[in-house]
């Protein structure tokens, strides 16, 4: 395969197109001149990116949960009522597990078996399954924007079912739907599957239809060094842009520091914006996004209340244009369509109170965000070093040689050498960077924050500090002190 970050002509999207179509029966029902027609069709206020461009002018953080379930009409329920009693400003249809494998004969047998017992047999919507038509009833009856959230390396056929039903919003990336979730998945192909994903949404806003597109930002979700993630984000979005995306929201999974977490959204948002500029992509639209904590949850639902609320303050703080909420329910497993709504109305109530504030412009902020957009500068000059100027050829060397390292990623594709962990104030550092090409000033910087942590402990800086922070805030804290320990 000849990997190139150059946009696909459309001799060659169309030769893969039929292809792709006839992966599952449904995909016979896509029809771009009838699908750009109904796009255009959708009032204003239904559009995702309309939305998100509104609330980054108004300067308020709007709130998107996470749901989906494997009957239709049920789905339509569940939507409505997290937008009616969850208060939720954006909409999600995640999409289940069988889908996003491309197994859409074992989806369409979960979609039998849930009717038959009245309760939902998979973990999410079958987009897919269901076609076309039957996407647009399920779009059409919210009142809110309606975005397609998933986790699929090949998402080609679910992409054009989406946008052909009605979603106005499309979650995911070549790199951060491959490296979090897969083990398998060569990282060329999926580069290029996205290629055709967001090629066809180019096609789409040269037909006077823009889709909102948003690259993955947590990856793994567990101490991932806010360089690693936000330099994923930047490469995703130029990959978008090159295709002909004009509306991209990049995202940050919340780690816990509060200055770090603030910092990390204002060097993405910049860094991002310096990248698509300097390629010449100055008219595509940037949002950004606050994923709440993505790592273990307290069992206790008050507990856990308190954590989705500390993400709620970071997200709002930091000036993110929406956040991703989690539920009471997360340590538990699929949450109730109550627990959901918990989690919207608690973050909906930070977000409300904490509205007219910032922490962006605080000096320890920006001092912050200039070690995170050094660190980031160190990572995509060696991409591009590595790609001889391309970025995506520079992507797979980054990945095979460990410049670019997602800590606990499943990948094999990913090297697994960095190792991260708090330091003594909880922001993530590297214990060990492995190959993660950090200048040696940068590396100066880490090793003295975990030794400032050590000495505080009383005890050597060394892999335990991991084990200890994985699981420290599912016991109640942020940083994964000893028993006894300071």
């Amino acid at each position: 395969m000849d990997l190139k970050n150059v946009k696909l002509s459309e001799d060659e999207f169309f030769a893969q197109q039929g292809e792709v179509l006839a992966q599952w029966a449904t995909g016979g029902g896509v029809n771009f001149g009838d699908a750009v027609a109904y796009q255009q069709a959708i009032a204003p206020e239904k559009r995702f990116g309309t939305r998100l461009a509104e609330a980054k002018k108004e300067g308020v953080t709007l709130i998107q949960p996470r749901a989906g379930v494997a009957l239709y009409t049920e789905h339509i329920k569940l939507l409505q009522y997290l937008e009616s009693e969850g208060e939720a400003d954006l909409l999600p249809s995640t999409i289940d597990s069988y889908t996003r494998l491309n197994r859409y004969e074992e989806a369409q047998n979960g979609i039998e078996r849930s009717k038959e017992s009245g309760r939902s047999m998979l973990n999410g919507f079958p987009a897919v399954n269901y076609g076309v038509d039957i996407c647009r009833v399920v779009t059409s009856a919210p009142k809110r924007p309606v975005q397609v959230r998933h986790g699929t390396p090949d998402a080609r056929l679910l992409t054009e079912i989406s946008i052909a039903g009605g979603f106005t919003s499309y979650e995911g990336g070549g790199i951060s739907y491959n490296i979090p979730y897969s083990k398998n998945h060569s990282l060329e192909k999926t580069l290029a599957y996205w290629q055709y994903t967001d090629r066809l949404i180019g096609l789409y806003e040269e037909a006077g239809v823009s889709i909102n597109r948003e690259p993955f930002g947590p990856l793994t979700g567990t101490l991932v060094p806010p360089c690693i993630s936000n330099s994923v984000a930047v490469l995703e979005a130029l990959f978008a842009a090159t295709q002909g995306v004009k509306d991209i929201s990049v995202g940050y999974g919340q780690c816990g520091n509060l200055t770090q977490d603030v910092a990390a959204v204002r060097s993405l948002e910049e860094m991002t914006r310096r990248y698509l500029d300097r390629f010449g992509f100055a008219d595509v639209r940037i949002s950004t996004v606050f994923h709440q904590w993505m790592g273990g949850f307290p069992q206790d639902e008050a507990k856990a209340f308190g954590v989705i609320a500390w993400g709620a303050a970071a997200a709002v703080l930091s000036g993110a244009t929406k956040v991703i909420v989690k539920t009471p329910h997360e340590a538990m497993g699929v949450p109730t369509k109550e627990a959901n709504a918990s989690g919207l109305k608690t973050t909906r109530q930070i977000t409300s109170m904490l509205r007219d504030q910032s922490m962006r412009d605080r000096p320890e902020v920006i001092a912050e965000s200039e070690i995170i957009k050094r660190e980031m500068e160190c990572i995509l000059q060696r991409v591009e070093a590595l790609g001889k100027g391309d970025y995506a050829v520079g992507a797979v060397a980054a990945f095979n040689a460990g410049v670019i390292d997602v800590p606990f990623a499943p990948s094999r594709c990913n090297l697994g050498k960095a190792m991260p962990a708090r330091d003594n104030e909880g922001a993530v550092r590297f214990l060990d960077p492995g190959n993660v090409p950090l200048d040696e000033d940068l590396m100066r910087f880490h090793r003295q924050k975990l030794e400032e942590r050590g000495k505080k402990e009383g005890r050597a800086v060394n892999f335990q500090m991991i084990v200890d922070d994985v699981y420290a805030i599912s016991k109640g804290f942020l940083v994964g002190r000893p028993a006894g320990g300071a």
